[in-house]
């Protein structure tokens, strides 16, 4: 389904970035990956060309351009276009906001929502030159549902979402499809570190499907809105919670 094309995805050593780099492997897509983990991220592209699939790592801090560089000017030196990019990378620590400083809350938007203005502005330029291309930014069902102890995060996330849409007006004429996805409760390794069992099986009782929701069901999403077959869509966000909220 995306056979040579060329997608960049962040925060890609675990969960749903190593989800989505495997996946689009798997469907032929030449594959740039990048994380702050540089080990893990190493980890998940040896295991993609293990099994027969591209992938090329990135060690790197969304926040930062000059990190960001490398892994842009890395695929524009080796294909000569960037067909997809998928923000993905992103934090999730709770804290009360009456107790939340200054630099909590901006390091949370310097990482969920400026990472993604720094991506852009150095892919889309590319796109545009092309007049084609597919992003899928990363949100969060919170925004939908307000979350007690993420203020930050929550409001990170709906900046996402805004992001996307006047984006995809903006980019529209240049035949540039801009969505996002809010994904519900995902069982991700780091889960564990923010949430109980309780909590964890009390979110899964207010879903409609009373399953975990993995990584992967978020993959086959931005397979879907990185393809042919999202021709006709942008600038919209896509629920991936098992039901949680409708809207």
């Amino acid at each position: 389904m995306l056979k040579d094309r060329v997608a960049l995805i962040t925060g890609a050593a675990t969960g749903i970035g190593e989800a989505v780099a495997r996946l689009f492997a798997s469907q032929g897509a030449h594959t740039y990956i990048l994380d702050r983990d540089l080990a893990g991220c190493r980890r998940v592209a040896e295991s993609i060309v293990s099994a027969g699939g591209e992938a090329t790592a990135f060690g790197g801090d969304v926040r930062r351009r000059q990190d960001i560089a490398p892994w842009v000017e890395s695929a524009i030196g080796g294909f000569g276009r960037i067909d997809v990019l998928i923000n993905n990378a992103g934090v999730y620590p709770r804290q009360a906001f009456l107790e939340m400083s200054e630099a909590q809350w901006d390091e949370m938007h310097e990482i969920n929502l400026k990472s993604m203005f720094h991506t852009l502005q150095m892919v889309l330029p590319h796109m545009v030159a092309r007049r084609g291309g597919k992003v899928v930014n990363i949100s969060s069902v919170t925004f939908h549902l307000g979350m007690a102890l993420l203020a930050h995060y929550v409001a990170s996330k709906g900046g996402v979402i805004g992001l996307t849409r006047s984006l995809a007006r903006e980019m529209g004429e240049h035949n540039i499809h801009v969505n996002c996805i809010t994904p519900g409760a995902i069982k991700v390794d780091a889960e564990a570190k923010v949430v109980t069992a309780q909590q964890v099986q009390a979110m899964m009782a207010s879903q409609c499907l009373e399953r975990r929701i993995l990584p992967l069901d978020i993959a086959r999403v931005c397979l879907f809105l990185s393809s042919e077959l999202s021709d006709g869509m942008t600038g919209q966000t896509l629920n991936v919670d098992g039901g949680w909220v409708m809207h």
